[in-house]
């Protein structure tokens, strides 16, 4: 074997290497085999190659690993929001297919509903059955839609009624003329002579219950409430406190 890199053939071997006597260089001995190793340069390719398939593999890892707390992170997120979101549906449609509450700002109700109670009425009460007399019940104020009422329903369709001396009579369908109850009119004496009025097909009389001071279906231009107007019947008071209203 000589010196690659001088040509001398005086080379010294130590271990598996052989050195140049001349020029002091160093040779591998490519005759020594470890293991399966028989060419050191290529074994040393090998292994930049190996290290970058791991540097890879771990970049990759460590890529998923963030890929990962990001998705984590994200459904954190997802599973936070979903029950408010379902809350706020659920609320929505309760509000506009079963429930219908309303803050009462008068005290034309008195003394079954107080002025600010805040009441709440069925919008499923009348879907299989009508209004039925003395009913208190959410509608659309006829002389102007935007603006709700609560009041009590007094005369129903095709009846007739009229208020002597504060005392309410109605003739109902079949000629039969009655006085009707006003034993929750409790916060005044009724007065005034009002009506006739004869009531229209699905259409209804109302009267608040704080009879003198109640703006009503005696003073509205349009003086019947249509069944489409009615939002609900009321069941309760849930402010300030909670009870049933009848």
């Amino acid at each position: 074997m000589k010196c690659k890199k001088c040509g001398c053939d005086t080379l010294i071997k130590t271990d598996d290497w052989y050195k140049c006597a001349n020029c002091g260089a160093v040779i591998f001995d490519t005759e020594v085999q470890l293991g399966d190793i028989k060419n050191p340069t290529k074994e040393v390719e090998n292994i930049d190659k190996d290290s970058c398939k791991k540097s890879g593999k771990d970049a990759n890892k460590n890529n998923n690993t963030d890929d990962a707390e990001e998705k984590s992170k994200l459904r954190e997120v997802i599973d936070f929001c979903i029950p408010i979101v379902f809350a706020v549906v659920i609320a929505i449609l309760l509000k506009t297919f079963v429930f219908a509450n309303a803050v009462v700002p008068t005290g034309s109700m008195l003394n079954t509903i107080q002025e600010k109670d805040r009441i709440i009425a069925s919008r499923l009460a009348y879907i299989n059955s009508d209004p039925e007399r003395y009913d208190i019940i959410i509608f659309k104020y006829p002389d102007d839609e935007e603006q709700c009422f609560v009041k009590r329903v007094i005369g129903l369709p095709g009846e007739k009624v009229e208020i002597v001396n504060g005392v309410v009579y109605v003739t109902k369908t079949d000629g039969e003329t009655i006085q009707l109850d006003d034993s929750f009119v409790t916060n005044c004496t009724p007065e005034g002579d009002f009506g006739p009025y004869k009531v229209p097909e699905n259409s209804y009389f109302m009267l608040g219950d704080n009879r003198n001071t109640s703006w009503d279906s005696r003073y509205w231009d349009n003086k019947y409430v249509h069944k489409d107007k009615i939002l609900g019947k009321v069941k309760f008071r849930y402010y300030p406190n909670f009870s049933k209203i009848q």
